[in-house]
């Protein structure tokens, strides 16, 4: 039995293992031969040029199992999907959320928490990433403006799939469970209060992790403070990860082109390739903007 989706074997004869927890610097691997602490070798930890080469929730990793003491992680395997931000404060530094991901729930309130700029931004990392962005809905009990929010999101979430869920109902979150099968791995992201922890617990089947309310602002209130993972009773696997009320964008290129495709599409037909979309003559944004068929 694989739940954790290992390499039968890693080089060198070292045991390959899953990153399932990580809490400044303090790891904890998943094995064949079970679960443990571990700590990073001193060559992984010079050789890594930046925040993103040291090993993160999600990643496969080579590590000496050790059977008397913490496994010691002596390299990454490589990573089909890694998503990133700029870590919070003035440095720029960059901050793996997740690695090896299939799905991105970007998971958003109908409440004042609702914000479709934001939205945006992690549709464009969640793309960036290599992972498939899902948007995930929630407290849809608590919104009378159900259509109104639904065509918003609608308007910059092309060809991405749109979930509604609520605690308010046994079945709730039946929409998700599709995205969990087997071996699939699934990370959670998003502002505090959007319910994450409220959602895993439902899918886990047991209050495994802790749930707050929210504050007298209607703002949520920070209840998750690192990223783990966690398996789940049918074979899919969870990240769960800490609320981001913003998300600094780091060198997602690719992802603001896919999620801004329709503007991309645009642009070609303007008549200078170095267009502004300001004053120049023949500017297709600036004429669709005009009819009324974007929104500014």
């Amino acid at each position: 039995m694989n739940p954790y989706g290992l390499p039968e074997q890693t080089a060198e004869g070292l045991v390959p293992a899953r990153v399932i927890s990580q809490e400044k610097g303090v790891y904890r691997v998943a094995a064949r031969q079970g679960e443990k602490p571990a700590e990073i070798t001193g060559k992984l930890r010079y050789r890594a040029r930046s925040a993103s080469e040291y090993p993160a929730v999600g990643d496969v990793v080579a590590v000496d199992w050790n059977e008397g003491g913490s496994a010691v992680i002596h390299d990454i395997l490589p990573r089909k999907s890694c998503f990133l931000r700029k870590a919070a404060g003035a440095g720029q530094r960059e901050q793996v959320v997740a690695a090896n991901i299939d799905t991105v729930f970007l998971c958003m309130s109908l409440n004042r928490d609702f914000n479709l700029r934001r939205l945006e931004r992690y549709l464009a990392a969640a793309w960036e990433s290599g992972a498939s962005p899902v948007i995930v809905l929630t407290k849809t009990d608590l919104c009378d403006e159900i259509e109104e929010k639904r065509l918003a999101v609608s308007s910059v979430a092309m060809r991405v799939d749109i979930l509604w869920v609520t605690a308010a109902k046994p079945d709730g979150y039946a929409q998700l469970r599709p995205y969990l099968g087997e071996g699939r791995t699934v990370a959670f992201i998003g502002s505090s209060g959007t319910g994450k922890s409220t959602m895993i617990n439902r899918l886990l089947g047991e209050e495994r992790l802790e749930t707050n309310g929210l504050r007298n602002d209607d703002r949520g209130r920070h209840t998750t403070t690192h990223r783990e993972l966690f398996l789940l009773p049918g074979g899919g696997m969870v990240i769960d990860t800490p609320g981001m009320r913003e998300l600094g964008m780091w060198d997602a290129g690719e992802g603001i082109d896919r999620a801004f495709a329709d503007i991309e599409a645009l642009t070609a037909r303007c008549r200078f390739r170095d267009c502004s979309y300001g004053s120049e003559p023949g500017c297709a944004v600036r004429q669709v903007l005009a009819e009324g068929r974007l929104s500014p």
